[in-house]
């Protein structure tokens, strides 16, 4: 990544709380944006990119409201890290875990490195000001209880983000969108024209000519009926900007196989 680009994301990344927090909606800003049927494999692709588990599952439309995932990149001896007071701390400790001072004296040269960065990644919601969560399922909380005062516990939808910011020395420095999953069928109580709410959310990101859309199909579907690639094609339809991922190649029939279509043949 060049280092123009490396500098740009950060002042891109305080545009997008700006826009979040003053409810502008005619500023373009380049974007990330996954976009998949429910049980598409959204989340898992998400969290395979940050290498946590911190997005919340279950049945039916379980992200309700969009998630703008800011990934930042941090080193151990950052002052980000090594900073130790001005925010409260969700430690989260687990029985033998230590706490977070061990691991920032770990990380700066006190004691040997015998751990995988744990108190070097974090989450911070736009939100909870001033709050670091160093543990990922609390962040999996705030994101459903944060959720849900918005967009009620009714399986409805809300077009208002949630921010998070996660930083890590795992991660590239990246701005991540992550919206409801395509649907049919109204269930429970969700309202008679979820399919057409979602839909219009969803191009609400993707028609900005600088999104990336990210195409999520799940590979034990037959891919013509791949309803992420069909609702790029209508805002990119030469595909510039669309990126297709194949994903639960693991769940596939027996016989079969995705050859034809990672070789670019289909």
């Amino acid at each position: 990544m060049s280092a123009a680009l490396t500098d740009l994301i950060p002042v891109v990344n305080k545009l997008q709380d700006i826009v979040s927090t003053t409810n502008l909606t005619d500023l373009d800003l380049p974007l990330l944006t996954t976009v998949g049927s429910q049980s598409a494999g959204k989340s898992s692709v998400l969290e395979n990119i940050v290498g946590k588990d911190f997005l919340p599952r279950g049945t039916g439309i379980v992200t309700r409201r969009p998630l703008i995932l800011q990934l930042i990149n941090v080193q151990p001896g950052d002052a980000l890290v090594t900073k130790t007071t001005g925010f409260e701390t969700d430690l989260g400790l687990q029985p033998g875990e230590r706490t977070l001072e061990d691991h920032l004296r770990q990380a700066n040269g006190v004691a040997p490195s015998q751990d995988s960065g744990f108190g070097l990644e974090w989450g911070e919601f736009l939100h909870m000001p001033g709050k670091r969560y160093y543990s990922f399922d609390n962040i999996r909380k705030e994101i459903e209880n944060e959720t849900a005062r918005i967009a009620g516990k009714n399986k409805g939808i809300s077009r208002i983000p949630i921010n998070l910011k996660v930083y890590s020395p795992n991660v590239l420095n990246l701005t991540l969108v992550d919206l409801p999953g395509l649907t049919k069928i109204p269930i429970a109580d969700q309202p008679t024209d979820i399919e057409r709410q979602i839909k219009n959310l969803i191009l609400e990101y993707i028609s900005k000519p600088n999104c990336i859309i990210l195409a999520i199909s799940p590979a034990n579907v037959d891919l013509v009926n791949s309803e992420s690639l069909k609702l790029a094609r209508q805002v990119d339809p030469q595909g510039k900007r669309t990126i297709g991922i194949l994903s639960k190649l693991d769940l596939m029939d027996h016989g079969t196989n995705a050859y034809d279509i990672l070789t670019g043949k289909v």
